[in-house]
């Protein structure tokens, strides 16, 4: 029998009756012939329900006490869904993370996958039993609770598919498949038929929240077929594989968007050839993440250096600069909040030159101040304020024409 590994979103757990739903799903594949692995999220907004009891608690909770309370949020969804099954007359089982063999590196909060040792998941489905899956969540090979960070249960599931070599992996998940751009603020974004590994993984390190990026890596890693669709509407989604087979002639095929970036300068850095290797070293050892950076010589033959960073970010960032202050050597500290990321992807960009161009001459026409580039084989980012993120979205969209529906799709 063929393996399908289906993941449920926490919007499409977030009702019993969104519950009982998600069981009339699984139970169709079953009959088709297949065994089934369903990999959920906690539902609802029981995630953000628990972090806020934390916070009632203490400021700083240790990052341990934080997996094991968040962890629970899942062990309520695999239960409920389990029942619901077997109400439905479908034999099931539910799992944790650590019960369907999830081992991870022994960080907390957010944790990779190293290996999924596959005995207990087999073992349940040669019994016949649907096996209903925690996502987010996995243990160490000391045995300590761990949770893979925002997104995880996609990585979850992902991880399971390739494991098992499954057939397919289903992200199910409230919007119809993967856009052009985010439908709620850009209305005239389309559903794309397909898209290639490399772009989805772009899109979603730029901000398109239907996908973890740590999925995307790891079925592009591993070959795993996948396809994001509908939790509730029963149409077809949209496939990430390494080819696209449709819309070859976009030469973007997305725009994607994020707020909340802040823009930290480090000033009067020694010229020193090892000076930039220390900051990202310090930055990289706890665990912050920098994306756009940009160095410049001053009059005094000095340097400065600027990154963009989660505004979330930027006290943490700040308090680990302070504190290595003297070995990097800098001057002072200036940020600028309330920015944005606006990025365009496409694979027909490495073949189609002036995509860039008129990327800022557009932006230009829109009195839409860029204040940082960054740019890859198949896509630009630019940094903008964050009250023009709307506008530079649209207007990119409109340019390269994403809201049209393609000849081959119309045939």
């Amino acid at each position: 029998m063929d393996t399908i590994v289906i993941k449920f979103g926490g919007s499409s757990l977030s009702t019993t009756d969104k519950i009982k739903n998600a069981a009339d799903r699984i139970i169709q594949i079953r009959k088709q012939g297949n065994n089934v692995i369903a990999v959920v999220s906690a539902m609802g907004k029981t995630t953000d329900q628990l972090l806020s009891l934390a916070e009632q608690i203490t400021d700083k909770p240790a990052q341990r006490e934080m997996d094991m309370l968040l962890t629970t949020g899942e062990q309520v969804s695999i239960s409920l869904l389990t029942m619901a099954l077997t109400s439905k007359g479908m034999e099931a089982i539910s799992l944790t993370g650590w019960q369907a063999g999830i081992v991870t590196e022994n960080i907390h909060s957010n944790a990779r996958i190293l290996d999924v040792k596959t005995a207990m998941l087999r073992k349940r489905l040669d019994e016949g039993k649907v096996v209903v899956a925690a996502g987010f969540q996995g243990v160490t090979e000391e045995g300590e609770i761990t949770t893979l960070g925002r997104g995880g249960s996609d990585t979850t599931a992902v991880a399971i598919a390739a494991a098992l070599d499954a057939k397919r992996c289903l992200i199910c998940t409230d919007v119809t498949g993967v856009y052009t751009s985010d439908p709620r603020f850009v209305p005239t974004a389309r559903k794309l038929s397909s898209i290639s590994y490399d772009e989805m993984l772009e899109l979603a390190n730029l901000g398109a929240g239907v996908l973890h990026p740590r999925a995307v890596e790891f079925a592009k890693n591993y070959g795993v077929a996948l396809e994001v669709r509908s939790s509730i509407e029963n149409e077809e989604g949209t496939v990430i594989e390494e080819e696209v087979s449709m819309e070859q002639n976009l030469i973007v095929r997305g725009v994607a968007f994020e707020k909340g970036m802040t823009r930290l300068t480090i000033l009067g850095l020694n010229n020193e050839l090892n000076g930039l290797s220390s900051i990202f070293t310090v930055l990289a050892d706890h665990q912050i993440d920098v994306d756009i950076i940009i160095q410049s010589q001053t009059d005094t033959n000095k340097t400065n250096l600027s990154f963009s960073i989660k505004t979330k970010d930027l006290d943490n960032v700040i308090e680990v600069l302070e504190q290595h202050r003297q070995e990097i050597g800098y001057e002072g500290l200036e940020h600028e909040a309330e920015l944005a990321k606006v990025s365009i992807v496409g694979s027909g960009m490495v073949s189609n030159p002036g995509v860039a161009a008129r990327m800022f001459q557009i932006l230009a026409k829109k009195q839409i101040q860029v204040k940082m580039v960054s740019t890859s084989e198949i896509k630009i980012s630019v940094v903008v304020n964050e009250d023009q993120m709307e506008l530079a979205a649209q207007t990119l969209h409109e340019e390269y024409d994403l809201g049209a529906v393609p000849a081959e799709a119309t045939n």
